[in-house]
């Protein structure tokens, strides 16, 4: 694992070996995510994205099927003080489809936003508190995850400890 501070920045490089190692970072995110964030999940079709997200979700109890919402383009998790929106933006030909779609209102205080494929809204989603960007190495993946925001970098420093 490597750690990168700088004043604006925290950056984050973990090595992925197989697909528990992607759940166990989807529940060590859980841990540190709170209500009102939105988290960017990049990467190449089969990188872990989905994955990582289930891992999150199993951390927060929820005992249900994780899917993509590839062909829904939201899927709705409700926990007691909040809800988790998990988007595929991935068959979005346009930026301008996510306005059509109005998911803005999602992102809100009571809301933990996950999103895979953002570039595909590239310039109408919210900003991210954190961008986790998967990419295959060798038989596994690696994560790099950045706080773009004072609430994100937060989160990873508390990622390391």
């Amino acid at each position: 694992m490597c750690h990168e501070a700088d004043d604006s920045l925290v950056r984050l490089s973990l090595a992925l070996p197989d697909e528990a190692a992607t759940l166990s970072l989807g529940a060590r995110l859980a841990a540190v995510l709170q209500p009102g964030m939105s988290v960017w999940l990049s990467g190449d079709l089969g990188a872990g994205k989905t994955t990582l997200a289930r891992g999150l979700l199993r951390a927060l109890h929820y005992e249900g099927r994780v899917k993509s919402p590839t062909f829904s383009l939201v899927e709705v998790y409700s926990f007691s003080s909040f809800n988790l929106y998990h988007f595929d933006l991935y068959r979005f030909a346009d930026p301008l489809e996510w306005e059509e779609a109005g998911f803005r209102e999602y992102f809100n205080p009571n809301a933990l936003c996950l999103v895979e494929w953002p570039e595909r809204a590239a310039g109408c989603l919210p900003a991210p508190d954190v961008e986790v960007r998967l990419a295959f190495s060798g038989e596994g993946r690696v994560a790099e995850l950045v706080g773009r925001t004072e609430a994100g970098r937060r989160c990873l420093q508390r990622l390391v400890v």
